[in-house]
């Protein structure tokens, strides 16, 4: 017998493929992204039939989705064109960590799994509240927080959005864009003038471009930036963007574990 709600799901976007399959519910994905990695078994079972702001409208419609999970306003155009052939369709906007943790209560409520998703985002919740606790102890001990650069985006500078932002301060770092974590849009933080940057003093840069490979001897090398703390103790790391850019269960685990190791280092060597 079938759990309710929709049987046939097409999803979108990565964190609502990873979320379902952590919920024992991958039968019900007919589609996935072509950029989802997580889990990296859903590549080899599932048709990709979107990327990030394109998708096969035709082939979508062919698996005869009755409901299909988006993220973000920069998916409205496929959303518009599905609604308009007769799919439902549930678009999330989620840009925060409590954001994330109500589209994660919505998509299993949606499946029949409202306790196995609360059980799982409880786990969730409580390795957050261990790892600020840790955080906290460091400050308790007079330990400085580290100054930290968050970089999503190159050319141009892009900040940390804001559930990075989050997570990022709730690990034991200072961000010093803060302001801008709270534009949900890239555009709106774009750092025009990179010598803000260096302005700023950051004692590690944390780098996350988004289906790019971060370089760290490339940053190290950009001008006026020799002489920054992160560069001059070589604190410039790379955290890939499926583990700590997606607004899902990768950024709440994987991501804020490898934010945590990173600042925990730092501010037992240099704080």
């Amino acid at each position: 017998m079938n759990l309710p709600g929709p049987q046939r799901i097409v999803c979108l976007t990565e964190e609502t493929t990873e979320w379902l399959y952590l919920l024992g519910q991958e039968a019900r994905i007919v589609g996935i992204s072509g950029y989802t990695v997580r889990p990296r078994r859903a590549r080899e079972e599932k048709p990709k039939v979107s990327a990030f702001l394109s998708a096969k409208i035709d082939k979508i419609l062919a698996l005869e989705p009755d409901c299909v999970l988006g993220f973000s306003d920069l998916q409205a155009d496929i959303a518009a064109a599905l609604i308009r052939a007769g799919v439902q369709v549930t678009v999330f906007n989620q840009r925060s960590v409590d954001g994330i943790f109500s589209m994660l209560h919505q998509v299993a409520a949606m499946v029949g799994c409202v306790e196995q998703g609360r059980q799982r985002i409880a786990a969730m919740q409580a390795q957050l509240d261990a790892i600020a606790q840790a955080a906290a102890a460091q400050d308790a001990a007079g330990l400085r927080r580290p100054r930290v650069f968050f970089e999503e985006w190159d050319e141009p500078h892009i900040s940390a959005i804001r559930w990075v932002s989050e997570l990022l301060t709730l690990a034991g770092g200072q961000d010093v864009f803060a302001e801008l974590a709270l534009q949900p849009m890239g555009k709106d933080r774009i750092i025009a003038d990179g010598a803000e940057i260096v302005r700023r003093l950051p004692d590690m840069v944390i780098g996350s471009w988004c289906g790019k490979k971060f370089r760290a001897e490339k940053v190290a090398a950009r001008a006026g930036w020799a002489d920054l703390p992160a560069v001059r103790n070589g604190q410039l790391f790379e955290i890939k963007s499926a583990d700590i850019l997606q607004p899902g269960p990768a950024a709440l685990t994987d991501g804020v574990a490898q934010l945590h190791r990173l600042i925990d280092q730092w501010r037992i060597q240099y704080g």
